[in-house]
């Protein structure tokens, strides 16, 4: 039996995988067209404790790192309350965290995360992928239908009004004329955006 890939490097940081949940099915999701990511197998027999998490942590020099980043190949807020014990294990020992996520937390776990998000995470990657609520449901197919890009949008400017390092971002496949105008929706939302190259 395969044992799961619970950390993984790449370029300098060190990726936590958290679950294989997640509630976008996005077109260009690279779990949906390849076996292994980076040469990793994601996929998780079972999602794992924060205590083992860390156990494989300590084996290893974070300070090696510049940042520690809950991602995988599914949504990691679904694991919130694990991503905390892990973050505070990993700020304990100097180091710096990041979140990449669909930006649905909230209404994932059915409250408002984004008043304490800052303690833990240093900064959250909320991923935009298009440029409206139409395109965003036709690309991403979420369990949420078009108010997946609704609640991705609060997410951010919640994020951001409470004092959290907040970036969007977007894969350049969606095209220059998306790109463009996701451009301009970061900006009248006064976020940062990074355009990211796709994989």
């Amino acid at each position: 039996m395969k044992k799961d890939v619970l950390t993984y490097e790449i370029d300098n940081n060190l990726y936590v995988n958290m679950t294989n949940r997640c509630s976008n099915n996005c077109d260009f999701c690279v779990r949906n067209h390849i076996d292994k990511y980076e040469g990793y197998d994601l996929w998780l027999d079972r999602e794992h404790s924060a205590e083992e998490i860390i156990q494989e942590l300590e084996t290893l020099d974070l300070a090696n790192y510049h940042e520690i980043v809950f991602c995988g190949y599914g949504e990691p807020m679904y694991r919130y309350d694990v991503i905390k014990k892990i973050a505070d294990y990993v700020h304990s020992k100097g180091a710096k965290t990041r979140i990449n996520t669909n930006g649905q937390g909230n209404e994932i776990l059915g409250e408002d995360v984004t008043v304490d998000i800052k303690n833990y995470i240093d900064t959250i990657n909320v991923s935009l992928n298009c440029s409206t609520r139409d395109k965003y449901d036709d690309v991403c197919h979420s369990i949420y239908g078009k108010e997946g890009f609704d609640m991705l949008i609060d997410f951010a400017l919640k994020c951001k009004a409470n004092n959290a390092n907040v970036i969007l971002s977007i894969v350049d496949c969606i095209g220059e004329e998306e790109v463009t105008a996701c451009k301009k929706l970061a900006e009248s939302l006064d976020l940062p955006l990074r355009v990211r190259e796709m994989l």
